[in-house]
């Protein structure tokens, strides 16, 4: 068993019950759990390890709950499409990968979150081209320290049987059922604290059958893992659902058993009253990627009613060529920004959106143990140093000026008790290399060089 101490910091943001803000907080640590908080002088004052965090903003760790990690390779194509044109446009690009690329990817989209605040994330993999499998992005997750909860996402209606990917990079509903229960046995960890948990997540409902999503969900629950999928992102979404299903997509979601409080959708931009009261009667949770929703120009989601309903909302950087970014404190920016550009002020606070992306996470994921900086959680927090001159003048509210003031990159971040980034640097890989590496493979996957 290991302790760390840290301390000093000029504000520790704990995000719990009561929501304490303390000045010169302090978290002591033993092994992979927090074992008490509170200001410095009530605390251990030795551990094996002592971090100083005077001058610091110390907050949970963030959770990402939707990405698509081997997007990383893609940023910057299609930039004027909206959601149907742009995959159209990428998944021939993407049927090039194999599985070093999706590796590498994974390595890069991971660094990036985890410098901005990440210390949980989902990544939907849903093509699997040339041999690639979701044991390649898991590996990634374990070398470099994150906690993930890896989901194996498929497609199985190509556009031969009317569907929007093309039947190249489709499989069988066979090969996918037989390899996500392998996935959930061989990888998945129920326990408090797991790093790794699996689900399932057929892509979307215009890439999968009605009988992938029923199977899809059995299997799931006979093993107590969870379900994901996007729905409602964009108009064209509802258009195909109301055409092909006959319903709306909050309505087939619930006709093909998709909702719970098991089950937790990206996007939902589209969803109406009815299907927002769906949510929050069934415990359903949404992955809100605004960043993805405004570059796709896909729209607000309701996250406003969502949340006054009862809905729990997490926050999601989707694809790094949806978004172009993975910084998930500037995504919670941009979310408190949007609940606000209709005329309310009010419409999302600061401290709500950092909720949103901690607890709201945590909730999403399932998670009892994580979004939170208080005694038996996971050891899981990030500390921003903040840039003296974006925030000069930003103390008076440091909650507030976390989102307000220009985003900020994590000066450390622990998890698992483990340090994960030091002084703004990884600790668990050497990130120089690897970046060449993955420009080298994106050049040759977009020019189709081999």
């Amino acid at each position: 068993m290991s302790t760390l101490l840290l301390k000093n910091a000029q504000v520790l943001i704990t995000m719990d019950d009561a929501r304490r803000e303390i000045e010169n907080g302090a978290i002591f640590v033993r092994d992979h759990a927090i074992e008490a908080v509170g200001p410095t002088g009530e605390l251990p004052a030795a551990a094996d390890e002592v971090i100083d965090a005077s001058g610091w903003v110390v907050l949970p760790g963030l959770v990402n709950t939707h990405h698509h990690l081997y997007q990383t390779l893609t940023r910057g194509l299609a930039p004027d499409e909206e959601l149907f044109n742009w995959l159209k446009t990428l998944y021939p690009i993407w049927a090039r990968m194999d599985g070093e690329a999706v590796y590498i990817s994974a390595l890069v989209g991971l660094a990036e979150l985890m410098l901005s605040g990440c210390t949980t994330t989902s990544d939907h993999l849903y093509i699997f081209p040339n041999g690639a499998r979701l044991d390649d992005e898991i590996r990634a997750a374990q070398e470099i320290g994150v906690r993930f909860h890896a989901t194996r996402g498929s497609m199985s209606v190509g556009e031969s049987k009317g569907g929007l990917p093309p039947d190249s990079v489709v499989e069988t509903e066979a090969a996918i059922l037989r390899d996500s229960r392998r996935l959930v046995e061989e990888y998945h960890d129920p326990a408090r604290y797991a790093m790794l948990r699996v689900a399932l997540a057929p892509c979307s409902p215009f890439s999968v059958s009605r009988d992938l999503m029923r199977e899809s969900a059995a299997l799931a629950r006979s093993y107590g893992v969870r379900l994901h999928t996007h729905l409602a992102e964009n108009v064209k979404d509802i258009d195909y659902s109301e055409a092909v299903f006959g319903m709306r997509p909050g309505e087939y979601a619930e006709d093909v058993g998709w909702v719970g409080d098991d089950v937790w959708h990206a996007h939902c931009v589209m969803l109406d009253d009815r299907e927002i009261d769906l949510f929050a009667r069934t415990g359903t949770g949404v992955a809100h990627c605004p960043g993805s929703n405004l570059r796709l120009a896909s729209g607000i989601a309701p996250v406003r009613a969502m949340r006054d309903a009862g809905v729990d909302v997490g926050l999601g950087v989707d694809g790094s060529a949806s978004n172009d970014s993975s910084h998930l404190l500037a995504e919670a920016r941009l979310a408190m920004l949007l609940q606000r550009v209709t005329g309310n002020p009010a419409g999302m606070t600061a401290r709500e959106a950092l909720a949103i992306a901690t607890r709201g996470g945590a909730a999403v994921l399932g998670r009892d143990d994580i979004g939170v900086i208080a005694p038996g959680m996971a050891a899981d927090f990030i500390a921003v140093k903040p840039d003296p001159v974006a925030w000069a003048g930003g103390w008076h509210d440091p909650a507030a000026s976390l989102l307000l003031c220009a985003p900020q990159s994590v000066q450390l971040s622990v998890i698992n008790g483990r340090i994960v980034v030091r002084e703004g640097r990884l600790t668990m890989l050497e990130i120089e290399p690897v970046v060449a590496r993955h420009n080298a493979i994106a050049h040759a996957l977009v020019n189709g060089e081999s």
